[in-house]
């Protein structure tokens, strides 16, 4: 439910001056629907696939092949939805005369460098913005059989050098670069992973059945009370101004590396990765959220959930779209609510329709 519930937070951030965006998760707290939708994949990835590496033996070989399949079924569909965004993207400038949307989000190196953008887009060092969270996925799954291997094992010592890997990469900066233009990954691989292993070793420890934190009301209390600020400080400026001041303060202070305190989402600076972590815990910790996940009207979320890869890519390529109709229609709240309803019910009806359609016949 959650995980569906991230990507209709994602689809509306994604089609941005939109009326209905200030009323997503990312105006109430430091980190938004994208670390969310990192956690709980790597909380599924712990479900679905750790099983296969508890023990040395051959179904541990089968385990890699499983999880490779779905590396290269990522891949797959990054590229298509890749192609398909530009091609939405360029049906707004021939039928809709306007060409803005074909020079954002980093397309328009398709037109500067086209044959380095072309290499670029395949070996996924050029990727466009708002399509660009499957490589982060398809990396970190790629590694995670060692991960998983670890988990069942040493999954403190794991989480600690996840941590190390979070800060040594934040500090120097470090990830994988970008080609044909400069600088790293906007999803930085080194830095994100720290997300994901947190959630795949609470997957992991789900499968056992433990919990990665055991539920403590002073945790409860001190999550929801941090939780309570973050939403304090996006949305009021006097307090907004206290935050960066204690965080500036604390920095010179203190001698703090710059992603402790900074707010940096490609290095997933400190107060939003301690945002995720305090969210997550907050909200798995009360019986009645779970309950509550399990009512009827939570379940069109949860479909969205349970088809999390095919909805995503149609969004992403809708949000493309969109955001040159966007151009055309400006300010217009009637405008804005079909752009976000017609798109979120595509959405829908996809993730319907390979739930509920009826699968044909295996060929023997």
């Amino acid at each position: 439910m959650f995980r569906g519930l991230c990507l209709v937070m994602i689809f509306i951030n994604h089609v941005p001056g939109n009326a209905y965006e200030e009323w997503t998760t990312r105006n109430f707290g430091f980190s938004d629907a994208a670390e969310g939708f990192v956690m709980m994949s790597g909380i599924a990835a712990g479900l679905a696939y750790s099983a296969d590496f508890r023990a040395v033996s051959m179904r541990l070989w089968t385990g890699v092949a499983r999880v490779w399949h779905r590396v290269w079924t990522l891949y797959l569909v990054h590229i298509l939805t890749t192609f398909a965004a530009l091609a939405a993207a360029s049906a707004v400038a021939v039928w809709l005369g306007n060409s803005e949307v074909l020079f954002e989000n980093q397309i328009k190196w398709v037109w500067l460098d086209p044959l380095r953008t072309l290499i670029g887009l395949v070996i996924l060092t050029h990727q466009f913005g708002y399509v660009n969270i499957l490589p982060l996925y398809l990396v970190l799954l790629a590694v995670s059989p060692l991960l998983f291997f670890a988990a069942w094992r040493w999954p403190l010592w794991l989480l600690a050098a996840s941590v190390a890997v979070w800060m040594a990469a934040g500090y120097w900066r470090l990830g994988p670069p970008n080609f044909p233009t400069s600088g790293v990954w906007f999803f930085n691989p080194l830095t994100w992973q720290v997300i994901f292993v947190t959630g795949l070793v609470t997957g992991v420890m789900l499968k056992d059945g433990r919990r990665l934190v055991p539920i403590r009301l002073w945790l409860q209390i001190a999550t929801g009370l941090f939780l309570l600020y973050a939403a304090l400080s996006v949305q009021i400026p006097a307090v907004s101004k206290v935050t960066g001041q204690t965080l500036w303060l604390a920095k010179e202070t203190f001698h703090l590396p710059w992603n402790i305190t900074a707010f940096d989402k490609t290095y997933v600076a400190g107060p939003r990765l301690l945002h995720i972590l305090a969210l997550a815990y907050f909200l798995s910790s009360f019986a009645f959220i779970r309950r509550a996940c399990a009512h009827w009207l939570a379940a069109p979320f949860e479909l969205l959930g349970r088809q999390a890869l095919p909805v995503f890519a149609l969004g992403s390529v809708l949000c493309i779209g969109l955001q040159g109709v966007k151009h055309v229609t400006g300010e217009d709240f009637l405008a804005d609510t079909l752009i976000i309803a017609g798109g979120l019910a595509l959405q829908f009806a996809l993730a319907a329709a390979r739930q509920y359609w009826p699968k044909p016949p295996k060929v023997s």
